[in-house]
């Protein structure tokens, strides 16, 4: 029996750096939601184990080996030996190195792939623990729902109740790699940077309220990522300047933008808009939960 699952795009809404911390890993705090769509990982339990990639954004995962969907499983063994591998198969349509999760959400999905073969619960801790193990964002992705995430991503909040929030994702083609953007922040060893704290997200929040509040806070790694790739202002110039944008923001370690709108004709024309004037920036309208 052939098993599906989707792996949206993980957006971070905000970004803070709060420190670095003396393991060389960063303590954020990130309200982050989720795409309607996203690649597809399927697995055929009992088959030899093993990955396939296809689709428009597979040549840029890089050797199958290393990819992250077959080191979730072998975490995932480690801790729970009756999660049996088998052959995964990989629609790959996010870009890579992009700041929108995509490989960690992949990785995700192998566990819950993994998880319902065997008949145990994602909530199970040995499927944390995996999740932990292969990535900072995937115990995030594991979820699939908007919540905050604090430490290095392994201390996660409650899932919220967002409103719908219209989105516009553009990136533009430059791969950033997550370690050569904090490189790029220069943070030393237990540095706070110092910017002030995160507001106070909750659920059910109108629209109207969360703005704001997400105008409010700001994306650390935003400058940095300018630096290595001056796009990326281009990109934030562009939605901003769109008719009914309401906050336009990097996600991520960059370089893929976002946009909200009021509306999803707003967002949608927009998007036509974008890709019009930008025809080789990857632009894509959706719905963020």
């Amino acid at each position: 029996m052939l098993l599906l699952e989707r792996a949206p795009a993980k957006i971070n809404l905000t970004l803070h750096v709060l420190r670095r911390r003396d393991d060389g890993f960063h303590d954020l705090e990130s309200l982050v939601a989720f795409t309607c769509f996203g690649d597809v990982l399927s697995l055929e339990p009992g088959a030899a184990t093993g990955l396939t990639v296809e689709g428009p954004r597979a040549g840029a995962t890089g050797p199958n080996e290393d990819n992250l969907v077959l080191k979730a499983a072998r975490n995932l063994q480690t801790h729970a030996p009756e999660c049996k591998a088998g052959a995964f198969h990989l629609f790959k349509s996010l870009p890579a190195a992009a700041g929108i999760g995509g490989g960690s959400s992949d990785a995700a999905a192998a566990l819950r792939l993994l998880a319902r073969a065997a008949k145990i619960e994602t909530s199970d801790p040995r499927v944390r623990t995996a999740a932990a193990a292969t990535g900072s964002d995937v115990p995030v992705c594991l979820e699939r729902r908007a919540q905050m995430m604090r430490g290095r991503g392994d201390t996660l909040g409650p899932a919220l109740a967002m409103p719908p929030l219209y989105a516009v994702l553009v990136n533009p083609g430059v791969a950033l790699e997550t370690k050569a953007v904090f490189a790029e922040m220069g943070l030393r060893p237990g540095e706070d940077p110092g910017f002030g704290q995160h507001p106070e997200i909750t659920s059910a929040l109108s629209f109207e309220a969360l703005i704001p509040l997400l105008r409010r806070a700001r994306n650390d790694m935003e400058d940095a990522a300018s630096v290595l790739a001056p796009v990326i202002g281009h990109v934030l110039a562009v939605l901003a300047a769109a008719r009914g944008c309401k906050l336009a923001r990097m996600s991520g370690s960059g370089a893929t933008c976002f946009g909200l709108f009021g509306t999803r004709t707003a967002a949608s024309k927009a998007a036509r808009v974008i890709h019009r004037d930008h025809p080789d920036w990857w632009t894509k309208a959706c719905v963020l939960r």
